[in-house]
């Protein structure tokens, strides 16, 4: 069966400003002191909030172009969203993005060229699939699912072109195919179909906006994974820079004369700042503002969604899964979204190491669950379909990004009401004193590491060009 994909970066034609000076500059300044509120150079100045991706970008491109610029991460490390653990050694694992999902004219694919980072390309049509009683798909099921996904998708297709309101994916899914004449069976593979936009868009279905769900663009070319983990990009980026660690950012004010930004070590002043925090974190107000955001930034916070896409690493004594690099998993429609998608890991690490995913709801539900719990039911799915000789994992990695008061979510979806608009919103600066970066503001590729790269560049040249 042919699945959707999670498509981290998904726009051509990009280009990559600042890139060739990256090979000749000094390590990465990563410190944890405290605030210099030295008035010296103030006005010249700017901070910039956050160490993930866009951060970087904005405070390398503002570096570049003689700026004083001061990095404040509330983590102990850099990245944000970009997460590779060393936890096995000699296996790296990223527990955030972790595709580069389309490599023509990608300004990560040219980024990893410059890190001479290692990938292998992944074939999303490469998967064995498994129905609920673990047996393999056979062709007339198949069929059957890709008849399903293709009814799915005319519906949605049909109400972006008519429809004048909003409605959720799932409503319009559900009204379209006569849900309540549906066989159970019938509900289960259309629950898989459902689950597959989850996966591709970390929303709920039940949330996602039936108008603007995929209004992001693609990019195309292979997908390919880091062998050696995603921070090999965060890490070129950071070389040279001033970082200050463990700074966490607790209130942005400003007035004509510049910004301050309170932080659990001290106050800094700078004449400008670039706010990169994630759309799940200005959600929950963590970051208060000192003057009132515009009526149509605050409406964007308030509308756009943010999602969740957890991941389970599991290491095994041996492999005993086929050779495939994807697995699904179509579970009863009473397990909806339960581990519905596995990646095999083991050609990119060269250990035995399989890579579940949870979507949405499903996804941030077990994040109260101990770890114990999530491991024993991923191996409940892998036992159905394995059989219960197979054995027990050896180790295991856990995410729960919705958890993680530096992210509240993994990336940002269309939710009901929301407009692609409303991203520019996001994206404006405030009195050319407050900038604002990250995935969530890119109107075309939010979601996507490209994206929040992109949207740095675009912040910095806001204060520097």
């Amino acid at each position: 069966m042919t699945m959707h994909r999670r498509r981290f970066l998904q726009n051509a034609g990009l280009s990559l400003p600042g890139l060739a000076a990256l090979t000749s500059l000094s390590a990465c300044k990563v410190s944890a002191t405290d605030a210099n509120t030295s008035a010296s150079s103030e006005g010249e100045r700017v901070i910039v909030v956050g160490a993930g991706i866009s951060g970087l970008a904005a405070a390398r491109h503002l570096a570049e172009q003689g700026k004083d610029v001061v990095v404040l991460e509330a983590r102990n490390r850099i990245g944000g969203r970009i997460w590779t653990s060393e936890k096995w050694a000699g296996v790296p694992l990223d527990l955030g993005a972790s595709w580069i999902h389309g490599i023509d004219g990608n300004p990560i694919a040219a980024l990893a060229a410059k890190a001479k980072a290692r990938t292998v390309v992944t074939n999303p049509d490469s998967s064995t699939d498994y129905l609920a009683d673990g047996s393999e798909v056979d062709a007339a099921r198949a069929k059957a699912i890709e008849g399903w996904q293709s009814k799915m998708e005319d519906a949605l297709a049909s109400y972006q072109e008519g429809a004048d309101k909003d409605a959720t994916v799932r409503s319009v899914v559900e009204h379209a195919l006569d849900w309540s004449s549906l066989s159970d069976d019938d509900k289960t593979l259309i629950s898989f179909g459902l689950n597959d936009y989850e996966h591709e868009y970390a929303g709920s279905v039940g949330q996602m906006s039936a108008l603007h769900f995929d209004s992001g663009a693609d990019i195309k070319g292979k997908d390919v994974l880091f062998t050696g983990g995603y921070r090999q990009i965060s890490d070129l980026l950071a070389r040279g820079l001033s970082i200050r660690t463990g700074h966490v950012v607790e209130h942005i004010d400003w007035d004509s004369s510049g910004v301050t930004v309170g932080t659990n070590k001290g106050t800094f002043h700078a004449g400008q700042v670039v706010v990169t925090l994630p759309l799940g974190v200005l959600q929950s107000g963590a970051v208060t503002f000192g003057s009132s955001l515009p009526a149509s930034k605050r409406i964007a916070i308030d509308k756009l969604g943010m999602g969740v896409l957890n991941k389970c690493y599991l290491r095994f004594p041996k492999v005993f899964w086929p050779g495939t690099d994807w697995m699904t998993y179509v579970p009863d429609v009473d397990k909806y979204g339960q581990w519905e998608q596995w990646i095999n890991i083991s050609r990119p690490t060269g250990q035995p190491v399989l890579l579940g995913f949870n979507a949405a709801d499903f996804g941030r539900t077990i994040e109260g669950w101990s770890d114990t719990q999530i491991v024993n039911s991923a191996m409940g799915t892998l036992r159905t379909i394995f059989g219960s000789g197979i054995p027990g994992p050896v180790g295991y990695q856990i995410t729960r990004w919705a958890s993680d008061p530096y992210a509240q979510g993994s990336y940002s979806f269309n939710k009901i009401n929301s407009t692609p608009a409303m991203r520019d919103h996001l994206a404006a600066s405030v009195d050319d004193r407050v900038h604002f970066a990250g995935e969530a503001t890119h109107r075309n590729s939010y979601q996507t590491v490209h994206g929040a790269y992109l949207s740095g560049i675009r912040a910095a040249k806001e204060i520097a060009d």
